[in-house]
């Protein structure tokens, strides 16, 4: 077992890097084999998943599944991989989307080897991300990510698939420049403050609570910005928002949901993991501006989403309000305000993945996400349209389901620390619920207008096997939430230690169970 443990998380990163490699083997007569052999390996790395789940110590505040070896010892890096409460979930999320995503997938038709080769590919840097605990690293897993989803958009996307491609690198590169910049300043700083130039990420925190490392206050400012503009970037916050609409709907339909499902949460987590503990006089001083661009964002997303006449582009706009929430509720710095944003990842990673799905259903049956081209939708396809109604339901935050107890949990963190901001984040809920419920009524009520419509046929078998397991985890998320949020406790109850706050008593979550 303990030779399992040491290993799970490389196993788990590098399973379906394996498989891509063993994928150009694959003739490209044989597509349909390379996509069933593409989802078994995807299917296998969620199973080696459920292993951090089932022998996780919920009571244990640092990080579990250890891995820790020398790489290139000469620079002082490691290769170390380790979860907490805080990552633990999202490494499930990447495992869990990516064989749905692949199934959502049947259709593509062109050069079908190399971009299942490359959704795998994307599987291990997404993981990767979230388990590694060198910031060298983390970086090198941060880049490969943004090569895979670089071609799934610009050789498979829409008509504009190059401009979406290329402004959705040139803005993660420009962030990535400036978090490069950042790692090898700490890097230096540290090995002059304590004789160990080492990017492990753990040394280095170590060095700075234990006062070891003294950052001057314009060298934090400058490493907080360099770090907080990578991330917000790839949340997106406001106003680097602007890439996202465009990948989203140039994006294929797998695409779309992975990009939603789990990118964008790597800069939520690289707040959490990085912008915080390592930061924490400067995650303060800025945090009034950063809840700010947060609270901006939710408005700002739910309005452009109310006038989208595509679906694809409405739900896009939705994450940029979706993901104010998880900002505002990272920089309470309250339990709740910080389990509620954990939780709100993880939610809206579910709820917006299936979306995409079902947005992607129709546009294979009618080849267009117009919401005019619709309308009556009901008649012909009930079971797609009771799906549609209950994911609806999800992201707009219906009390037991995954939506409520995220938001619940961040605007109670937030009323705590700043009442008017609260009270402008939860106008965002009331808007969520226009312009999803205006889509909704539109897409699927009245009567059908469109003769193209009276042909439509209802979900198929492997439509139901990608959605089922989604709205299984919306009523679970919903009802049974301190499974979800008893793990994050104590990690969550150290971050914020970390960062100054020493009031981590948890007792919101109990008071959500049935």
């Amino acid at each position: 077992m303990d030779f399992i443990n040491s290993n799970i998380l490389t196993i788990v990163t590098f399973t379906p890097a394996l498989g891509a490699l063993l994928l150009l083997f694959f003739p490209r007569s044989r597509a349909k084999t390379a996509r069933n052999f593409a989802l078994i390996i995807s299917i296998l790395a969620f199973l080696f998943s459920l292993h951090l789940v089932a022998h996780f110590d919920s009571n244990a505040s640092g990080f579990q599944y250890r891995t820790d070896r020398a790489w290139i010892p000469s620079f002082g890096i490691g290769y170390q991989l380790g979860i907490d409460g805080i990552s633990l979930f999202l490494v499930l999320l990447t495992t869990l989307l990516t064989p749905l995503a692949i199934l959502a997938s049947t259709r593509i038709r062109d050069r079908v080897k190399e971009y299942f080769l490359f959704m795998l590919l994307l599987e291990t840097g997404v993981v990767g991300v979230f388990c590694s605990l060198d910031l060298f690293l983390f970086y090198v897993f941060w880049e490969v990510m943004l090569v895979p989803m670089y071609f799934l958009i610009g050789v498979w996307g829409g008509e504009r698939r190059i401009y979406a491609a290329m402004k959705f690198v040139l803005y993660t590169m420009a962030g990535s420049v400036l978090m490069l910049v950042a790692i090898i300043a700490l890097y230096f700083l540290n090995g002059k403050a304590t004789g160990a130039y080492t990017f492990s990420y753990e040394l280095i925190l170590a060095a700075i609570h234990g006062g070891k490392l003294v950052l001057e206050p314009a060298t934090e400012r400058f490493l907080f910005l360099a770090f907080f503009v990578a991330f917000a970037i790839k949340v997106p916050l406001f106003p680097f928002h602007t890439w996202l609409p465009d990948a989203h709907v140039e994006a294929p339909t797998a695409g779309s949901v992975l990009l939603a499902g789990v990118l964008l949460k790597m800069g939520t987590y690289g707040m959490l993991r990085f912008s915080l503990p390592l930061f924490p006089n400067m995650s303060h001083l800025f945090a009034p501006f950063i809840t700010l661009l947060a609270v901006v964002g939710i408005i700002y997303g739910a309005l452009v989403a109310m006038v989208q006449p595509d679906m694809k582009k409405l739900v896009a706009y939705s994450s940029v309000s979706h993901m104010g929430f998880i900002v505002l509720g990272i920089f309470s710095f309250t339990p709740q305000g910080v389990e509620g944003a954990i939780f709100q990842m993880l939610s809206h990673g579910v709820s917006t993945g299936a979306l995409f799905l079902l947005v992607g259903v129709i546009y294979e049956r009618r080849h267009t996400r117009l919401i005019e081209e619709f309308g009556g939708l009901a008649h012909r396809m009930p079971l797609y349209a009771a799906f549609f109604l209950i994911v609806t339901l999800s992201s707009i935050g219906l009390p037991g389901m995954n939506g409520f107890v995220g938001e619940f949990l961040v605007l109670l963190g937030t009323f705590g620390v700043n009442k008017p901001r609260g009270v402008v984040a939860a106008a965002g809920v009331i808007l969520s619920a226009v312009y999803m419920l205006w889509m909704f009524q539109r897409v699927i009520w009245g009567e059908i207008t469109n003769e193209k419509n009276r042909t439509l046929t209802d979900l198929v078998s492997y439509e139901k096997a990608m959605l089922i397991p989604l709205l299984f985890l919306i009523f679970w998320m919903g009802i049974y939430s301190n499974h979800f949020l008893r793990p994050m406790d104590a990690s969550v109850a150290r971050l914020l230690s970390q960062t100054g706050k020493r009031e981590i008593q948890y007792a919101v979550a109990p008071a959500l169970q049935p």
